[in-house]
């Protein structure tokens, strides 16, 4: 039986933006894949927003420019946007619609599947478990990414927060567990994506990392795209194929800033800062769609990237993004003034699912109680910092200097390291024992006296 040709309408109305507005449709329903077709014979695609009696709503993914409402013919068909999944995308750099940039052919699949995607099944969803090494000693030993996870990063910018999610993507691994890298990259400027291929260039050789790249010179429109395309195929990679999966998105600011300019098309009523009201929902349909399935191998994690305008995290963006993930790594500028990278602002950063990736079994038996001895040793060090600036470090006494030696080592040591430099978990857990040796033995008291015994060595004048 030969299937029929679809349908062309010519009835377009209005072009607003990124968005065509086609008058006289019939069986069109939201998040339909359409085809538009310009005088000239150029095709562009496009995804139905809104579809009222005979009005359809397009948002034209290459952007509106040389469409106008007179020539173009928009046809429709019936299913939502869909892209092929399977192994195929994995050593493969593309656009953020998908489309190779990288020299090579189409990707291509037995089966395709919509980019839409749902949560997974709250009735099916396991408990993340077992960490993701990035192999960066702030993370791996005080905010423990764990496999199912969604920790995001906050940054101001001009921060390094896109070299920093560039090397977590480059050293990542889960163990010697099957493991994939998916990067979904928004609105970069050239010189910003030039980078991040040249960073992830070695683990796209080995056949491990999916890229997507959408810049600052492309449609705005991609941007809502690339990261559904990104977890489509990062979620057949997890669930279907078995292995535990890393997406890492950046700048999700980008992302949102597109949808309030796609809403503003649309014409509808904005709320705070401009956003639409839907922002909540719509980012939630993002980062729940992580995590792990029950009887199923793989795991799927996040690592959303975003700033914060005018460094505001109360800001829409970092404000309900921290609403719906698992923790947050707040970077720092003063310490990143001070050169220290990764700039990670350690008592404020948390991962709420550490216990679950961390421990005896998992990592090492001494990893929580070492990293909550630190915790608890950097708040003392914080107080004792402000007093010594006001009140000059001669007021201080004996233990509050050992105080001071023991921040002054945990920056230079532990925190600091090169953006090229891959630590494994056994250095670093033994760069928290050593800083946290400056300090005296009665001290550590968020420790057993089995760990002290087997890892505590005491350092010249400790008293």
């Amino acid at each position: 039986m030969i299937s029929a040709a679809p349908i062309e309408y010519s009835d377009v109305r209005a072009v607003s933006g990124p968005l065509v507005v086609v008058q006289g449709v019939r069986g069109v329903g939201w998040d339909e894949y359409a085809a538009v077709r310009l005088a000239s014979g150029e095709i562009r695609h496009g995804v139905v927003l809104d579809a009222n009696r005979d009005v359809a709503v397009v948002q034209v993914l290459e952007g509106t420019r040389g469409i106008g409402t007179a020539g173009v013919r928009v046809s429709f068909t019936g299913t939502p946007f869909a892209i092929p999944v399977g192994e195929g995308w994995v050593g493969r750099t593309c656009n953020g619609r998908g489309e190779a940039i990288d020299g090579g052919p189409p990707v291509l699949a037995g089966s395709r599947r919509a980019i839409t995607g749902w949560p997974i099944n709250p009735a099916r969803r396991a408990s993340p478990g077992d960490p993701v090494i990035t192999g960066i000693s702030v993370i791996d030993g005080l905010t423990t990414l764990v496999r199912g996870q969604k920790l995001p990063i906050f940054s101001e910018g001009g921060l390094p927060h896109l070299e920093l999610a560039v090397q977590i993507a480059a050293q990542s691994h889960a163990g010697g567990a099957p493991f994939r890298v998916v990067f979904a990259a928004m609105g970069l400027t050239h010189a910003d994506a030039r980078m991040a291929m040249d960073g992830l260039e070695e683990r796209a050789e080995a056949g491990e990392l999916a890229l997507f790249l959408n810049t600052a010179a492309d449609p705005v429109i991609e941007r809502v795209i690339t990261p559904r395309l990104a977890l489509t195929v990062a979620e057949h990679l997890a669930f279907d194929q078995g292995h535990h999966v890393l997406v890492v998105m950046a700048d999700m600011t980008n992302y949102c800033e597109a949808v309030r300019e796609i809403a503003a098309a649309r014409g509808e009523i904005p709320t705070r800062r401009g956003y639409p009201g839907y922002l909540y929902s719509d980012l939630a349909s993002l980062y729940e769609r992580c995590g792990r399935i029950e009887g199923r191998p793989g795991s799927l994690t996040q690592l959303p990237v975003l700033t914060m305008p005018g460094a505001d995290i109360t800001h829409p963006v970092p404000d309900l993004t921290g609403y719906i993930t698992e923790g947050q790594l707040v970077l720092s500028a003063e310490l990143h003034a001070r050169r220290i990278y990764p700039p990670v602002d350690t008592l404020v950063s948390l991962s709420r699912l550490m216990r679950e990736g961390a421990g005896p079994g998992r990592t090492r038996e001494d990893h929580r109680e070492i990293a909550a001895q630190l915790y608890a040793a950097l708040a003392r060090a914080q107080q004792v910092r402000e007093l010594s600036e006001l009140l000059g470090e001669g007021a201080l006494s004996g233990t509050d200097r050992f105080y001071l030696r023991f921040v002054e080592a945990f920056e230079q040591d532990f925190v600091r390291q090169r953006a090229d430099e891959n630590r494994g978990l056994e250095d670093t857990l033994d760069r928290a024992w050593r800083a946290a040796c400056l300090l005296p033995r009665r001290e550590l008291a968020a420790v057993s006296e089995t760990l002290l015994a087997a890892h505590y060595v005491a350092r010249k004048g400790e008293g």
